[in-house]
């Protein structure tokens, strides 16, 4: 009996620190948009409502354990059946579910209402980064982990945002709905960023809809929330929300951008321009598989510094990296990357970690194979 009150003591103790308990992270944020508070706030009055019932029924129990225990001489009584206690005790819980149920269902019809969005995203799960598509406005980039690997093996302190820190935040405005159009490249992961209230699987084959309308300007963080494969941990999300006029000069720059980058398609392009750029490419798509050193992690990733098929078979390594290889973990990036960045990470890796077969491979040659 002592056992079973130090127990309840302290878990209503627990309960009664919930601010504490807040503070140091054991609840859910509360979050920066109106929907993600009010999540929060049914959150809470549910809470309340399961510890006012677990208070009740358990002080019940226990005073009747206490006050009508054998050692007092109790006698249990002798009674079968009272339809008026069937009555109440089917009542009075389904009162309470319907109850929790109306504001339930009210704010689960807000969370898939994504109707009247100002902006579209395409979020598409890769192994393992994530794709940001702005439809409609020409501007689509991935997003892959920024931690060092010196960090992750353990050769450097861990940074302030160790495994949450990413090359290239999603940039969304504030004040402003954005609808989220989900999907993915392989596997099923989930796009999660408590601070949100958006947690949404992406389906290979399929796509699905979620939004945001973010209130104040920040950094806010997650992770891919589905276990994923070997590198799961490696696959954060970051977003950056900004002041409406900021998200209006930042498009504008990006849209440049892939403007300026559609253009060079049909330049010719040095080798150590080839190389600069196709450096960039490879750390944010393919080191995490092959490795920063192209040493590769054999079987599963074989080695590209040394490989013979690859330094003597250049179309089939251009049709290797457009196309991906079918049944293996070697994805298309056929629409994941431009011309121009397919064509300076063959060149990289052709002439990175002592391949050296001086072969330089223009941004043209890969657009004719994209027809």
């Amino acid at each position: 009996m002592r056992t079973l009150l130090v127990w309840l003591a302290g878990g209503l103790a627990l309960v009664g620190s919930s601010q504490v308990a807040l503070a140091n992270g054991w609840n859910m944020p509360v979050g920066v948009t109106d929907l993600s508070r009010e999540i929060y706030n049914l959150h809470m009055i549910i809470f309340w409502i399961c510890v006012i019932i677990g208070v009740l029924v358990f002080g019940v129990m226990f005073y009747s354990l206490f006050r009508y225990r054998h050692s007092k001489g109790a006698k249990a009584a002798n009674f079968h059946e009272n339809t008026t206690v069937e009555i109440i005790w089917t009542a009075v819980p389904l009162l309470i579910l319907v109850g929790m149920a109306i504001p339930a269902t009210a704010t689960l019809q807000k969370i898939y209402d994504p109707s009247d969005a100002e902006l579209d995203v395409m979020i598409t799960g890769q192994q393992w980064r994530w794709r940001y598509e702005y439809l409609g406005e020409d501007v689509a980039f991935n997003s892959s982990l920024a931690t060092p690997r010196a960090q992750i093996r353990g050769q450097e302190e861990r940074g302030e945002h160790y495994l949450l820190e990413v090359d290239e935040p999603l940039v969304l405005p504030i004040n402003r709905k954005v609808r989220f159009l989900f999907t993915s490249d392989d596997v099923l992961h989930a796009w999660w960023v408590p601070d949100l209230a958006v947690k949404q699987d992406t389906v290979p084959g399929f796509v699905t809809e979620n939004w945001v309308q973010i209130n104040e300007p920040g950094i806010y963080r997650g992770q891919c929330a589905e276990l994923c494969g070997v590198d799961h941990g490696f696959m954060p999300v970051v977003v950056r929300a900004v002041e409406e006029e900021e998200f209006d000069a930042w498009l504008a720059e990006r849209q440049e951008m892939a403007a300026e980058e559609a253009m060079g398609i049909d330049r010719e392009w040095e080798m150590d321009e080839l190389m600069e750029r196709g450096e960039g490419v490879y750390g944010s798509i393919c080191a995490s598989c092959h490795q920063p050193e192209g040493q590769g992690s054999p079987p599963a990733f074989p080695a590209l510094a040394g490989n013979d098929q690859l330094i003597g078979d250049l179309d089939w390594h251009k049709d290797t990296v457009i196309n991906g290889v079918s049944g293996t973990a070697m994805p298309s990036f056929r629409t994941t990357l431009n011309p121009v960045e397919l064509a300076a990470v063959i060149t990289y890796t052709r002439n990175a970690w002592g391949n050296d077969t001086g072969d330089v491979v223009q941004p043209a040659e890969i657009a004719e194979r994209l027809e």
